[in-house]
């Protein structure tokens, strides 16, 4: 099984995200997005602007983080450097988002400033 999974047979425009560890996480992080930004591999054909629903649940912890936003960043299918196809959404300025960004910068910690390649970038 990989460190993150998605499900799209929900309905349109809603994804289940599961990140299973730290390496994944920092692989679908997208810091550059004010607010802070989330990956989401995807078949699927999505346009910048496109309101999405991605419900993520981070490492060992079971809870679902609703995440309502936008996508603000595309991967199309076979793109540079191998990345995965998919979608980033941008984080909403609510208060479920602002503390999920605390917390991922928690558990990323020191390794933002990695210059590890992600799935963006």
């Amino acid at each position: 099984m990989s460190e993150a999974a998605t499900d799209t047979a929900t309905r349109p425009g809603v994804f289940s995200l599961v990140i299973r560890s730290k390496a994944a996480l920092y692989a679908a992080w997208i810091p550059l997005l004010r607010g802070g930004g989330i990956f989401v591999p995807s078949t699927r054909e999505h346009r910048l602007g496109e309101e999405v629903m991605v419900l993520l649940s981070l490492l060992d912890d079971s809870t679902k983080i609703p995440i309502q936003g936008h996508v603000a960043w595309v991967n199309p299918a076979h793109a540079a450097s191998n990345r995965p196809q998919g979608f980033g959404v941008q984080l909403p300025d609510n208060e479920t988002c602002r503390d999920l960004r605390k917390r991922v910068e928690g558990l990323l910690a020191g390794a933002l400033q990695s210059s590890r390649p992600t799935h963006t970038l």
